[in-house]
């Protein structure tokens, strides 16, 4: 069992219905202890995750932050 999972965009080529059960499992699996890392565009996609970094132009813009439950305008 890996103690890390590197996802780059990890469900950028699924429909919603599949991309959603990839997020579950990755849920599962850091709930489990494992540590995911994972580089998404996806709005719905950050909102899996306990920490998020946001970047621009290979700049950190933000760290920390969750996104579940905000507005993204």
């Amino acid at each position: 069992n890996p103690s890390i999972i590197l996802a780059d965009e990890p469900t950028g080529n699924l429909d919603s219905k599949n991309g959603f059960e990839v997020m579950n499992l990755l849920s599962e699996l850091n709930s489990e202890g494992v540590t995911i890392v994972m580089v998404t565009h996806s709005v719905r996609d950050a909102g899996f995750a306990n920490r998020t970094i946001q970047m621009l132009d290979g700049k950190v813009l933000s760290g920390g932050h969750v996104l579940r439950n905000q507005k993204i305008i």
